[in-house]
């Protein structure tokens, strides 16, 4: 990344700091840029220019042989607090918080937060609700993008919503944060044009329908990829997958889970090696019911499709997984939407 490497003997001063988190941040919006992942809307470009990562992860971990290391921006060690900066804006996930050896948060990759982002479709006076507060760094984009009222982010968890209000106040943004199940969503600031999650579902709850405009979008993470949701009225949303991978903490709450198959091992090691299969595998095989075997003579039958020819459906408190065409020969009942 763009830092430069501290003077091991002089350390680094508040104001070298600030100097080298902006190269850092220049450098990390020029490698997202250059992915591509603004094309769709540039505007999204300024917020990651502008919001500074390193606010919202003062401090991670990350994992060294034979256990975790913690790194953090008030080591007195100027050599390691040039290592949390560099890591901080480095395009990779970071792990915030742990707690029995599990970890519960963690700071997305910032393109597929990008990605994300840019899929979200957000257009000015739009209301979001983000389900999963995080460190509040994907909540500082989206209220620099849409402004402080806009932007409510709920998460179960009383610590992570407390860090990152604070996270939040010191890198001078706003956001409604709230405690509470984000799987139930947040009436209270209901209605919303755009959800946006950032924790693994096993379904996406009805309620969320029903605290939605007509024509509002939802995007989360299913299996191990992100579905794009239209919602059409309270009873109703349909949408498919993003060709992206993607794999988040799960949602604690009612309506979490992991993406992990219990299917995996009826079939050989390499098939379940391949990200795409192990996708459909979860999606269709441990959350729709089917059996494995079944799962993978459909995938091979229908040329290995990837995630994008996948798409989901909720009609009136059922929902299901289909390949290609919701009306199609290949639909499969979810059980994890409630």
């Amino acid at each position: 990344m763009g830092a430069e490497h501290a003077d091991a003997e002089g350390g680094d001063s508040d104001g070298d700091l600030a100097v080298r988190a902006e190269r850092a941040r220049a450098a990390l919006v020029r490698e997202i840029e250059l992915n591509g992942a603004f094309d769709a809307d540039p505007r999204w470009r300024d917020a990651f220019a502008a919001v500074p990562r390193h606010l919202f992860v003062p401090y991670y971990i990350v994992g060294v042989p034979g256990g975790y290391e913690r790194l953090w921006g008030q080591d007195p060690d100027p050599r390691r607090r040039l290592r949390w900066l560099e890591g901080a804006y480095a395009d990779q996930p970071l792990a915030t918080r742990m707690r029995d050896g599990e970890l519960i948060s963690s700071s997305s990759q910032p393109s597929l937060m990008a990605t994300m982002l840019v899929e979200l479709g957000v257009e000015d006076g739009d209301r979001v609700l983000e389900v999963g507060a995080g460190t509040g760094y994907n909540a500082a984009l989206l209220a620099h993008r849409l402004g402080p009222d806009a932007v409510t982010t709920v998460d179960l968890d009383p610590e992570i919503t407390e860090s990152a209000r604070a996270h939040l106040a010191a890198a001078g943004y706003r956001a409604v944060v709230v405690t509470g199940d984000g799987a139930r969503g947040c009436p209270e600031r209901a209605p919303f044009d755009r959800i946006i999650v950032t924790c693994a579902l096993r379904g996406v709850p009805f309620v969320w329908l029903e605290q939605c405009r007509p024509g509002a979008r939802i995007l989360a993470p299913l299996s191990t990829g992100i579905v794009v949701l239209t919602v059409r009225d309270a009873g109703f949303a349909q949408g498919r997958f993003l060709s992206t991978s993607a794999y988040f903490v799960a949602l604690r709450g009612a309506g979490g889970g992991e993406a992990g198959s219990g299917w995996a091992g009826r079939l050989p090691r390499s098939l379940v090696r391949d990200e795409v299969f192990r996708f459909v595998l979860t999606l269709v095989g441990e959350y729709g019911g089917v059996d494995a075997r079944e799962v993978l003579r459909v995938w091979e039958r229908e040329g290995r499709p990837g995630r994008e020819r996948f798409g989901v459906t909720l009609d009136q408190g059922r929902a299901y997984a289909w390949l290609d065409d919701p009306a199609g020969p290949h639909v499969w009942p979810l059980r994890g939407s409630a």
